[in-house]
């Protein structure tokens, strides 16, 4: 959710970023606001668009640092991770403090330590419905950008195949369900508190939800180092949005069935990141519909997306508290419509006062991901062989 650009807009990409930010929004709208499916099957399943984000995330960071490995120029660890900070930062320290210094703000809940947000730790043995509790999804997303170009730099130096990437992918998909099945016999079945276990130990767990963001990285793996595979990956455009679609639906139709059984939560999240991977692939396609296909104010919501993340559920919580003394429900089309109006408010204004001005700085400072005239600043310029 951290990869906006502000370059040449991709209307297939765009219309992704847009619903996973929908996506969450009638979830959270759901679970922290009005207590009902208020956006009946939107609300149940939106909590899928996070995972949607993480797939989009595994690309395009994924693509960053491969194609400069493949560039052959030096690519600089320094460098990336300064640009990542000014991408995430800013935003994230705003809100964070309107938490901690604002009680207001938090609505009386219940705050973890600060250590724990400013280290991306957040996220292990969460409980559910802390304050700002949402922010276990960046402290993934930030856990992956920290490990993966260092990983990759690692590989490259090796002069390791390339077919030794693609066996980690795989093994890392296998370790991931089968974590997932050992905690759920261990930790959620038969245990009168199992749902509780399973957003702790399975559901904001890193090691438990990398498998989009992976499956989003190995994507990017293929279009850097398997040109021809590729390119004929991406002539089918259309049909791989037919396919996207059918396993979302697939997918949705088994969460909805039995979400936090062992099947689905075993299975559940590499469907999702197959389901997502196609729909990335489309959105990359030139003759897909998805990509051709222009949907009024997506771009908009894209663009804002990651601050709208970071604010729009404390601001429906407080806008709800409000509205409610004045007669109007959170169930009603005028509550709808005035929560719906603020988030995108809120996120607007946290992109325009806070993102806009430090992506501006990174640009003029910290330009690309390659080091400054080959300087050794903790650079690499080697690839995997094939």
């Amino acid at each position: 959710m951290t990869t906006t650009s502000h370059t040449a807009r991709n209307h297939g990409l765009d219309t992704l970023r847009a619903l996973a930010i929908v996506l969450v929004f009638v979830y959270h709208y759901m679970v922290f606001v009005s207590g009902e499916n208020t956006f009946g099957l939107f609300s149940q399943i939106g909590w899928i668009g996070v995972d949607l984000f993480f797939a989009l995330s595994g690309y395009l960071i994924g693509n960053q640092i491969f194609a400069a490995l493949r560039s052959g120029r030096a690519f600089s660890l320094k460098r990336f991770y300064a640009r990542r900070l000014l991408r995430t930062l800013p935003n994230y320290s705003v809100v964070l403090a309107l938490y901690f210094l604002w009680p207001w703000f938090r609505n009386g809940s219940e705050l973890p330590p600060l250590w724990k947000f400013m280290t991306f730790t957040q996220n292990y043995a969460l409980r559910p419905g802390t304050a700002f509790s949402h922010a276990w999804s960046l402290c993934i997303e930030e856990q992956f950008y920290m490990l993966l170009p260092a990983a990759a730099l690692g590989i490259a130096a090796l002069r390791r195949s390339i077919g030794w990437v693609w066996t980690a992918i795989g093994a890392g998909f296998i370790a991931s369900m089968c974590l997932r099945g050992y905690l759920w016999s261990h930790l959620v079945d038969g245990n009168p508190q199992g749902s509780l276990q399973f957003m702790k130990h399975i559901y904001y767990s890193s090691f438990c939800r990398y498998d989009e963001l992976v499956a989003g990285a190995a994507l990017a793996l293929a279009k850097n180092y398997h040109g021809a595979a590729w390119r004929r990956m991406t002539s089918r455009g259309n049909l791989a949005l037919a396919l996207g679609l059918a396993l979302s639906a697939l997918t949705i139709y088994l969460l909805l069935a039995d979400e936090r059984g062992l099947p689905m939560t075993v299975f559940g999240f590499p469907l999702l990141a197959c389901s997502f991977a196609l729909l990335i692939v489309a959105a990359v396609s030139d003759n897909s519909l998805l990509r051709s296909t222009r949907v009024p104010g997506a771009g908009k919501l894209a663009l804002w997306s990651y601050a709208s993340y970071l604010t729009h559920k404390q601001v429906c919580i407080l806008a709800n508290n409000y509205l409610q003394t004045i007669g109007i429900g959170p169930g009603s089309p005028a509550g709808i419509a005035i929560m719906t109006a603020l988030s995108v408010l809120a996120g607007w204004l946290l992109y325009r006062v806070v993102e806009t001005p430090f992506m501006a700085l990174r640009d003029r400072f910290v330009p690309s991901n390659f080091a400054a005239d080959g300087a050794p600043d903790g650079t690499a310029a080697v690839t995997p062989s094939r």
